[in-house]
């Protein structure tokens, strides 16, 4: 497990950055124990740092895809160990993703931080989903949790046709 980061001190200067320039109030870090120095790091020099286990969407390739994680006994007690570093580091809050829900209720229970879950059942202290996804905006491989409730990929498509075609026939304007 590679940290993403180069350096300590590139992490510092990218969320550096994201704070200032992107206006970002905290900053997330994927992974445990090899970005845990990292995250104390970050948060000694006052930046809110969220953790995120699970499924980490910016290492989806590196992971196999979009498919539940630590699903063996080893794996389980791993993340367990992991979310237990993030928290000690400092982190003030943990993402679960696309974890079994049994593993999430111990995460959840095991920590004094607030847990959000995404795709890793009822036991979290939060739930979030993307925006995309819930639209139905995404396009390609989504994770195995994702509800869509609208499908505005769609109706997108035909809406742009339709002007496309009235342009095309001089109905419009």
């Amino acid at each position: 497990k590679v940290p993403s980061q180069i350096s300590v001190e590139e992490a510092i200067r990218n969320a550096g950055r994201l704070l200032k320039e992107g206006e970002a109030t905290a900053v997330k870090l994927e992974g445990g124990h090899a970005i845990a120095a990292t995250v104390e790091r970050l948060v000694s020099l006052g930046i809110p740092v969220m953790g995120h286990l699970g499924l980490r969407p910016q290492s989806v390739h590196q992971m196999g895809g979009f498919r539940r994680q630590a699903k063996r006994s080893e794996e389980q007690a791993a993340l367990l160990e992991d979310a237990i570093a993030l928290q000690q580091a400092g982190a003030f809050s943990i993402v679960l993703e696309c974890i079994p829900t049994e593993l999430a209720r111990e995460v959840t229970g095991r920590l004094s931080i607030p847990t959000i879950g995404i795709g890793s059942g009822p036991y979290c202290d939060g739930q979030v989903l993307v925006c995309n996804d819930i639209l139905g905006l995404s396009e390609g491989d989504t994770p195995p949790f994702v509800t869509r409730y609208s499908n505005l990929a769609e109706q997108i498509v035909s809406a742009a046709t339709q002007f496309h075609n009235e342009v095309k026939g001089n109905q419009f304007p």
